[in-house]
Order: C-alpha cells, then structure tokens, then sequence
C-alpha cells in the first residue's frame, strides 16, 4: 500500500533568506545591484553575446569573461577551492588556483553552451551511459523522480528524456538570487518553451507537491536537484566525503510517496559541445512503517551517488558556497 501523500514544501515568506548554497555577496551584492555576479546584467550580457558572436568569438569571450570572474570573485574563489579539499585533499597555493580556474573554466562553457542551445542552431552532442536503467524505470509506467546534482551540464539529462523518450518531464528549479534575473530566466524559459517540458520555480504555490505527484502518477517524470535543498524545504542530515551535510528530503519524499523510482542522472560535459549522460541504478525508496529511517536511507543514497558523480570530475562540480567552512 502506498502511503499517503506528504507535502514537499512549506509557504515561503516574500523576504524570504538567500538559498541555503547561495554565494555568499553581503555588502557588495547590494552595492552592485544588477551588476553584481549573480545579477541580471550579465545574464542578458552572456546571452546577447552569445546570440551575436561567431564560434570563434565565443571562444574569446568565454576566455575573457572566466578571466575576468576568476581575478574579481574572491569569495567564490575561496568556496571552490575549499569544496574541492573534500575530494581531491588540500594542497599548496599554486594547485588552489589551478582548481578554482578549471572550475569556473568548466562553468563558464557549461553556460555558453546552454545559451547556445537556445538562441542559436548549435546543439550539445550527447551521448548516454545506463540506457537499460532509463528503459527499465519508464517500461514500468510508474513516473520516475530524475535526481541529479549540479554537476556539468546537468540540464541536458531531462531534456534528453523529454526529447529521446517522449515523457513529459516537469524540472524543479529554485529562484535565481536577483529578483530582475528571475525574471529573465523565467522570460527566457517561457520563451522557448518545448514540447512535453515543464519548468516549476520554488516560489510557486505549496501545491507543487501535489502537481509532481500528479505527474508521476499519470508516468510522467520529475527532475529534482539532489545536491542543495530548496529555500524553504525540508533537509535531511547525510554525509559527503565523510563530512555533514544537509541534503534535500524532497525526492525521497516523492519517491516514497507515489512509489515511483529514484533514478540517479548526472551530465559531463566532454568538450566543445559534447555531453556524457550517465544513468546509474534506480533507488526504491522503502515504504515501511518508519517512514524517517525510509527517507534516510534514501537521501544516504543519493548522496553516496552524488559523490561517486563529483569523483568522475570534481571540476565539474559547481558549488559556489563554502559548504564546510573551517574555523
């Protein structure tokens, strides 16, 4: 018997706090307003130049600007280089800079091709690993809960699915920090809105739960963030790289809830335009009477998955908050 059905998220207050792993911007962000990294400024600056640019200019411009970040971004500097310890150990001064500059490098392209995708005619090549993990989670019509990581390209898994495997997918994203930069994203994803893809921000009613559910029970999929819980969401205690960590309770709440499978998702980015999209086993989540140790062991999951995912290429991992900040 499948339990009943619990709610994802919890109303939202409007001076809500900044997501949970958002850089940390303090004075400056306020200071800066629009011009500030995270403000829309340059998210409309990268798109138009994207959509004006040659292949070749693109190359410098994504040099120029990963250059740029790189020398003026020292908080965000020092939250990549000290995430990485994690998986990759400390190391000396010169290596740091390597890391963070291979990072953002990665970053930077990540976004690039992401634009391109949508202003232009050129198409990220991908290429799937665990096909027979995507075909025995949707022969079974049940829906299925994507759970992937903020890890390269992590976009192009659900809309491979929408595309190659005709499902309707409903993608789960939080609000971007700037309130003129939500709405850039939301006009932009609106926009070029496709066929059987349905974009749902945070900040929409608490009945999202509900919607997702819906969805899953009509064998549609949902794709959820692993890796950082939402704004007002609950967490679940884990750990990565044997350190604490909370993690979003949500897809294991969802999976339990409409019995649907957890499928790991996680998408490399290979080179100019080229992806690798690694399916790894579904999870089940369990529906005993202990409805917490349920949950547990899924998020432990998930977790132990997200961190295999970080090992394949830790540069590819882009979390811009200092998840372990040292004393």
């Amino acid at each position: 018997m499948r339990a009943v059905e619990e709610p994802l998220a919890r109303p939202v207050a409007a001076d809500r706090p900044m997501p949970p792993h958002a850089p940390v911007g303090g004075r400056m962000r306020r200071l800066l307003g629009r011009f500030y990294v995270t403000g829309s400024f340059w998210y409309r600056f990268h798109l138009w130049g994207i959509s004006v640019l040659p292949r070749w200019g693109v190359v410098l411009f994504t040099v120029f600007f990963t250059t740029f970040f790189f020398v003026v971004l020292r908080r965000i500097r020092r939250a990549i280089a000290s995430n990485l310890e994690a998986p990759l150990g400390p190391c000396g001064w010169l290596t740091r800079q390597r890391r963070i500059f291979r990072t953002m490098w990665n970053f930077a392209w990540c976004q690039t091709e992401r634009y391109e995708q949508m202003v232009t005619e050129r198409r990220v090549e991908v290429t799937l690993e665990g096909r027979e993990h995507f075909e025995r989670c949707l022969e079974a019509d049940d829906g299925m809960v994507l759970v992937t990581a903020h890890i390269g390209h992590w976009e192009v898994g659900s809309m491979t699915v929408s595309s190659e495997h005709m499902r309707h997918v409903h993608v789960v994203r939080e609000d971007e920090m700037d309130p003129r930069a939500q709405e850039f994203v939301s006009e932009l994803l609106v926009g070029r809105r496709r066929e059987r893809y349905t974009v749902h921000f945070s900040e929409e009613p608490t009945r999202l739960g509900v919607t997702l559910l819906a969805a899953l029970r009509r064998g549609e999929v949902v794709a959820v963030q692993g890796d950082r819980p939402r704004t007002g969401t609950r967490t679940q205690e884990s750990t990565l790289f044997g350190r604490p960590i909370e993690l979003p309770a949500g897809p294991a709440v969802l999976g339990r809830t409409a019995g649907a499978p957890l499928l790991p998702i996680f998408v490399f980015r290979e080179g100019r335009q080229r992806a690798r999209v690694i399916a790894r086993p579904p999870i089940r989540v369990s529906q005993t009477q202990d409805r917490q140790r349920d949950l547990a062991e899924a998020v432990d999951r998930i977790a132990a998955e997200v961190e295999a995912a970080i090992r394949t290429d830790p540069y590819q991992w882009f979390c811009f908050r200092e998840l372990w900040p040292k004393a």
